[in-house]
């Protein structure tokens, strides 16, 4: 099998599975989680024998971000020790790997976009463990691809966008946070970008940055979710100080995405154009 998916039922792994069955890419195979399971490498190593990949994409994270605070033994786990477990078995079986981290490598304090260059300082155990993770990687493998997305969400798994709709068809008002600045990302359309990089052919390996085009706020981004489902729902916002949670986020993690562009040719679509298409797949999956 050329591409195998790490991580696949989660979010982006099922978004990457939908995306192949419509582009008709049949050389990838998606395992359970016992088969594909990160923190197994003599299990992952029968399968790397049997699939024999080219490509690894490794979804599979860790990414409860309040949770991590205090489970952070697991957190270190998966997302430092799996990833570089998968590292060392792409580079003993000759294989590029994949595989997608965060924006909250970054302190979130800087003005301008975050760029691959600029130095990261996480301020939450999630962030710290997926900057271990890709510390790990590029100690153990010269052939990878590490893609940085933020605030990805889809017609699968749990994500802000589902949240809010259920939220905001059970109350009449919700108080949002209005100070912490983004870039939201579809799920659908990193899956896009994941596969036309390991179609690419090219080994142009390193970190790069993708989410969708646009900056907005959490406040702004729930007012959108609402105005397109239709929801009427009264939003107020808030400083992050009115809602205070276990782990501290970023102010402003909205990245430059140049790099990816340039070298990979990539159209990146505008955040509340592809927030449109997921709320109308949302909104057919539930009248089905």
């Amino acid at each position: 099998m050329e591409i195998l998916v790490l991580g696949a039922s989660g979010q982006l792994g099922s978004c990457i599975k939908k995306v192949a069955g419509e582009t008709g890419l049949d050389s990838i195979s998606f395992p359970d989680e016992n088969a594909g399971n990160i923190l197994d490498r003599e299990g992952l190593r029968t399968l790397f024998v049997a699939e024999r990949p080219r490509f690894v994409i490794n979804c599979a994270a860790y990414t409860a971000v309040d949770k991590a605070e205090d489970d952070i033994e697991l957190c270190a786990e998966i997302n430092k020790n799996g990833a570089e477990n998968v590292a060392l078995l792409c580079k003993e079986f000759d294989a590029v790997m994949v595989h997608v981290s965060t924006d909250f490598v970054f302190a979130g304090n800087q003005v301008g976009l975050l760029k691959e260059t600029d130095a990261a300082d996480p301020i939450n155990v999630y962030g710290l463990t997926k900057l271990e993770g890709e510390m790990a990687i590029a100690a153990a493998l010269s052939s990878h691809f590490i893609i940085r997305t933020s605030w990805l969400y889809s017609e699968y798994g749990n994500n802000f966008v589902k949240t809010m709709l259920k939220l905001g068809a059970e109350r009449e008002e919700l108080s949002i946070i209005a100070d912490q600045i983004g870039t939201p990302t579809y799920a659908v359309d990193l899956a896009k970008a994941v596969l036309t990089i390991v179609k690419s052919g090219k080994a142009a390996y390193g970190t790069y940055h993708y989410s969708n085009e646009g900056v907005t706020s959490w406040y702004d981004f729930a007012h959108a979710i609402f105005d397109l489902s239709d929801t009427n729902v009264r939003l107020f916002p808030i400083p992050t100080s009115k809602y205070p949670t276990r782990a501290i986020r970023p102010k402003f993690s909205v990245m430059d995405k140049t790099k990816i562009k340039e070298t990979f040719g990539l159209e990146i679509p505008y955040w509340r154009d592809s927030l449109t298409e997921c709320v109308s797949q949302l909104a057919f999956l539930a009248a089905i």
